[in-house]
């Protein structure tokens, strides 16, 4: 399944979706379903994800617990259906000037917070601009960055001024940081869980389980189809399988690979795999030695056989990567970049241009990166002694990875969900300055293609600014990049589905809304 054969809109659907806005707006937003659905019962989730750190702050949302818990209670303006395409949902409708630099969104009517509060264009204002500022620390700052000025035109336009034209602007707002949440002075209220979303946040232990109930009271009658959720944090893989074998709960995210065939034989219980845009990195520190030098890097990029890691630690659930961040079914992907494959002597080449004939390095890795990352490490850790490299792995804890590991050591285990498209995965992990650029990488070439690609119009010329951005990413970043995985799942058969979207984990991480029991 690729996100953008699935039906990504063009420039002119883009440019030009009042009309097809308002009819899609009608249309259920999952597709075709396998079943009709039907109301009631209550569904039981446990997802790898969630540490003790986490906040309802949706500026700070870095894993899939937080995603899932804020594509149920929040909206956004616009969402990725489950074809990949673009749809309304707070916003009815939306259209551009010319050169795409001011856009125009129609915010439905009759949407109510839980609270019982009417959602307004003042909302809608209040919660982009807490991502945006000198200020801010939202992790969706860099794609809210273009953003000049945001104003309203009575009560149901709200109109955005970018810096320059940027036809993939409606994606750029399903982004899941940016929901709408109640203004409250010159900030948002989020710290109350007070949403629009289709469930009801009733309880949250940030790291443990977090409850929900249907909102009897929102917008859509197609989604929510059961009547209560309860969402748990197991990172660890065995528990988290038992608890799906023993019945515990209906369904889990990150199956163990090794073990995905013999778990799908057990009665009663269904694995599914779905391709998309999710990738797994080892993120180096260019801003701290010895990453800052691209000869180190390319040597350690040359050091890894990542055909091993598809076949070891995905099991054939994946593809290989050439460090760079886009899916070979996105649209602007490079075809004719070189892939890397796992070469000691063109790694020693490196190490030598470097001055050096071996080098020391310490990787932090740990299964809260994503499942099997401890021992891929140990492979990569393997493959790099043939190449002069010395690797030390060491294994950190589950719980507080991501705030205390992630970007605060210099050589880490990462996984990526990706992107609809090029310039919001771009901006959000390869931007110079960025909140997550986990490599701290700055390229003053790759910054000007990236402002350029966004405002080009031409679909030829703006592939060739985003083919030498991936070149760019490959051979001078900060990011290892050895494989593309599938998003592999487990479910109880007495769950039922439809087509299950591919952006992100589980149906797009809206399973609470597009899930149901048979």
């Amino acid at each position: 399944m690729s996100l953008i054969k699935g039906g990504l809109l063009d420039r002119r659907g883009f440019l030009k979706t009042t009309a097809a806005g308002a009819v899609a707006a009608t249309l259920p937003l999952g597709g075709a379903m396998a079943q009709t659905p039907k109301r009631g019962g209550h569904l039981r989730v446990a997802k790898g994800h969630g540490q003790t750190t986490d906040t309802l702050d949706p500026g700070q949302w870095e894993n899939g617990y937080m995603l899932a818990l804020g594509f149920a209670v929040h909206g956004r303006l616009t969402e990725v259906a489950t074809d990949g395409s673009l749809v309304p949902e707070l916003a009815e409708s939306w259209e551009a000037s010319d050169d795409a630099s001011v856009w125009r969104f129609k915010i439905r009517k009759g949407v109510t917070f839980h609270s019982g509060k009417p959602m307004t264009v003042e909302d809608v204002v209040a919660s982009i601009n807490h991502h945006r500022g000198e200020d801010s620390t939202s992790a969706a700052g860099p794609i809210v960055e273009p953003i000049q000025e945001i104003t309203t035109e009575g009560d149901d336009t709200v109109v955005f001024t970018l810096s320059g034209g940027n036809a993939d602007f409606p994606f750029i707002l399903s982004d899941y940081h940016l929901v709408v949440c109640k203004a409250e002075g010159e900030s948002i209220d989020w710290k109350s869980g007070d949403g629009c979303g289709s469930y009801v946040l009733k309880d949250f232990k940030p790291g443990v389980s977090s409850a929900f109930e249907r909102n009897p009271n929102h917008w859509r009658d197609d989604v929510a189809w059961v009547d209560s959720c309860e969402l748990l944090a197991i990172v660890d893989q065995n528990a988290r399988t038992t608890a799906l074998v023993s019945g515990d709960v209906h369904a889990i995210d990150r199956v163990d690979l090794k073990a995905a065939g013999l778990l799908g034989r057990n009665a009663g219980i269904e694995v599914e795999s779905v391709a998309g845009t999710q990738h797994y990195t080892f993120a180096m520190s260019t801003n701290k030695d010895p990453y800052t030098d691209n000869n180190i890097r390319q040597a350690l990029k040359y050091g890894v056989n990542r055909q091993e890691l598809v076949d070891k630690i995905l099991f054939g659930y994946g593809s290989v990567g050439n460090d760079h961040p886009i899916g070979q079914g996105q649209r602007f992907f490079n075809t004719e970049l070189e892939q890397k494959t796992y070469d000691p002597d063109k790694a020693k080449y490196f190490l030598k241009q470097a001055g050096l004939d071996s080098i020391d390095v310490t990787l932090h890795s740990s299964d809260a990166a994503f499942s099997g990352a401890v021992d891929a490490a140990v492979l990569y850790q393997a493959s790099a002694k043939e190449a002069g490299i010395n690797m030390n792995v060491v294994r950190e804890p589950k719980d507080g990875y991501w705030s205390d590991i992630w970007m605060k050591k210099a050589f880490t285990a990462v996984y990526w969900g990706g992107r609809p498209v090029e310039d919001q995965m771009f901006a959000t992990a390869y931007k110079c300055g960025a909140a997550w650029n986990d490599s701290f990488w700055c390229n003053d070439r790759f910054e000007d293609l990236l402002v350029k690609a966004r405002a080009e119009l031409n679909e030829d010329k703006r592939r060739e600014m985003y083919w030498e951005m991936q070149d760019l990413v490959a051979n001078q970043g900060g990011v290892v990049i050895p494989m593309f995985a599938n998003y592999v799942s487990a479910k109880s058969d007495k769950v039922v589905h439809g087509e299950m979207a591919s952006n992100w984990e589980m149906d797009g991480e809206r399973w609470m809304e597009r899930w149901w029991m048979a």
